[in-house]
């Protein structure tokens, strides 16, 4: 017996129209994910504040431990109370020393909230440089232009100037001191703590012969006592991370690069806005010059610009760096 078998063809309009509502589907599951990676990265991450901890074997034998809070890249605007409360509830780490590397402004109005929500610090000894956005309000900015090379500043007169003067003594009321350029120390638990920096590399407003002659200064004045020296910067150019490392840094502490601020998952940075390798643009790694090798922690920070108000991979962080003696197993 034959078996007949029948079936109908579709028409082309028919075939057009099936792969079109295909398409449409794939077409709207892809705008449904990239609208739901968008509000994670806006609404979520940016408030997913965490603590990171390192342990840096830097200290004199026989020194105390040291509790370093680094802090970087808070770019406070006055309205972001829950980047204000995590900033108040860091208290609670009890650090023995802060290390602030930058850009704490990101609005005029910022600087009363900030300098109140610090209070809680008051009395901690503690060093400072600034990131260009504690010079100079944030700018609209078309992001792609990171792929290009690091960011460049409009004209001073098409961006707001900032009250630096102001945030240098709410900071120096804290009890502070500035690393802009030059080189100050602490005695921290019995260890004299040295520290040098620079102003803003980004913006090329460091001096690396000014910090150099305050080392040199800063050295007849302590003799030569036992100590760590920690340099300080915003942005982790190479040119000053090598210069640390010639000027006898024993640890760098750097921000300014937000971990890329999106970051592909299991991968590195896309963008770094300076020149260090992008998997070194946030945690603790090390710096190579000279024959010499130190330890390098850079802050994925803690805020964004408001008007790049995103994170992808990167999650804001307060790093918390305990450094304990060299000789320590």
């Amino acid at each position: 017996m034959t078996r007949s078998r029948s079936w109908s063809a579709r028409t082309p309009a028919e075939a057009t129209l099936a792969a079109s509502r295909a398409l449409g589907a794939v077409a709207g599951g892809i705008l449904a994910a990239g609208a739901a990676v968008a509000a994670y990265a806006t609404a979520i991450e940016p408030r997913a504040f965490r603590i990171r901890n390192e342990t840096l074997r830097v200290l004199p034998s026989g020194a105390r431990p040291i509790t370093v809070l680094h802090l970087a890249d808070i770019h406070l605007a006055p309205w972001q109370s829950a980047k204000l409360d995590w900033l108040e509830g860091l208290a609670a780490v009890e650090p023995d020393l802060i290390v602030n590397t930058g850009d704490s402004l990101g609005h005029a109005a910022a600087l009363p909230v900030l300098a109140d929500a610090l209070r809680v610090f008051r009395g901690i000894p503690g060093f400072f440089v600034h990131g260009s956005n504690d010079v100079y309000g944030p700018e609209a900015k078309n992001p792609l232009r990171y792929f290009g090379g690091p960011s460049t500043l409009s004209g001073e007169s098409e961006v707001t100037r900032l009250d630096t003067a102001g945030l240098e003594r709410a900071f120096e009321e804290l009890g502070w001191l500035s690393l802009n350029n030059t080189a100050r120390a602490f005695e921290v638990r019995g260890t004299t703590v040295a520290g040098f920096g620079v102003h803003d590399p980004h913006r090329h407003w460091d001096r690396l012969d000014e910090t150099e002659t305050a080392i040199s200064r800063m050295r007849r004045e302590l003799g030569d006592g036992p100590r760590v020296t920690l340099g300080v910067a915003h942005a982790p150019y190479q040119r000053i991370l090598n210069a640390f490392v010639d000027l006898g840094a024993d640890a760098i502490l750097a921000g300014h690069t937000h971990g890329g601020q999106v970051r592909v998952p299991g991968g590195h940075a896309i963008v770094t806005n300076c020149d260090i390798p992008r998997e070194q643009a946030s945690g603790l790694t090390a710096w190579s010059h000279g024959g010499r090798t130190v330890p390098l922690n850079v802050s994925q920070g803690i805020g964004a610009s408001i008007f790049a108000p995103f994170r992808l991979g990167t999650p804001p962080e307060a790093v918390v760096v305990s450094l304990v003696p060299r000789d320590i197993g």
